[in-house]
């Protein structure tokens, strides 16, 4: 967290929100072609998709918790009075997704039938 620029962050956040947008067209295209529900492929592609949001859900908690303790170190003294006079060190902003983003979507497919 150390080296990500505000703006890398929002291509961030810009690009998670692509992967949502892609995530609903896939759905919805499942849902036109029921006999996708008996290929291996993709089951194991929603399987994957899921590992994929849980993975990012962990590493932006990681990456908000990374960040919290350094906002805190340059708030207190003597580390806010030095900052100010040399002018470095700024606070990072912390990773927030869409409203509602922050939980991977339940999605439940009947393969059985």
């Amino acid at each position: 967290p150390s080296n990500i620029t505000p703006a890398q962050l929002k291509q961030f956040q810009q690009a998670q929100q692509g992967l949502t947008s892609a995530l609903s067209r896939l759905l919805a295209v499942f849902e036109r072609y029921p006999d996708l529900k008996a290929n291996e492929n993709f089951k194991e592609l929603i399987n994957e998709l899921e590992r994929t949001e849980n993975r990012i859900n962990v590493e932006r908690n990681r990456f908000n918790e990374t960040v919290k303790p350094y906002n805190k170190h340059l708030k207190t003294f003597p580390n806010n009075v030095i900052n100010s006079f040399i002018g470095n060190f700024a606070e990072m902003d912390y990773f927030e997704a869409d409203a509602g983003s922050e939980d991977a979507p339940n999605v439940e497919f009947d393969f059985g039938s």
